[in-house]
């Protein structure tokens, strides 16, 4: 995929900021290439972030800043995202995922991370697409904005 570019970033953490107490948040960044994102949602508060990606190049780079910052309260996990929801071991607050635009059943991760229980409750997900996505029909969907070309859509699943 692409990484979420400065401008989108700005646009998540501002729909985020009235809705989601990131302050001590478990977080969970699916498709998180090099961790920026991640890196982000440490910065403003969260109390951990799990960052999972399968590109090994990326992962690397990832484990690499996350030891230069001496940061203990990012995990990453090299894998493959499907897998790793196939048996989520913790729950998390708030998860994220910025998969690649053209991804196969990309349109199905709405009802994979409902269905997974992986978000505690009254947690959030956030799905990261392009503009050619509509998920507005799925269950659990709550609002989606868009920041230039790139669309954040929320979920919340009681």
């Amino acid at each position: 995929g692409r990484p979420t570019t400065d401008f989108g970033r700005e646009g998540l953490f501002n729909l985020l900021s009235s809705r989601v107490d990131l302050e001590g948040a478990q977080v969970l960044d699916l498709f998180a290439g090099t961790g920026m994102v991640s890196l982000e949602f440490l910065s403003r508060g969260a109390g951990s972030v799990t960052a999972v990606e399968r590109a090994p190049k990326a992962c690397r780079f990832a484990v690499q800043q996350a030891s230069q910052l001496g940061s203990d309260d990012l995990h990453t996990v090299c894998a493959d995202v499907w897998g790793f929801l196939k048996k989520p071991l913790t729950q998390f607050d708030l998860v994220f995922a910025d998969p690649p635009y053209d991804m196969p059943k990309l349109d199905t991760l709405p009802d994979v991370i409902r269905e997974s229980g992986i978000l505690a409750q009254g947690g959030w997900f956030i799905l990261e697409h392009g503009e050619r996505m509509d998920v507005s029909d799925k269950s659990g969907h709550v609002l989606s904005r868009k920041y230039g070309h790139v669309h954040f859509s929320l979920f919340t699943f009681e």
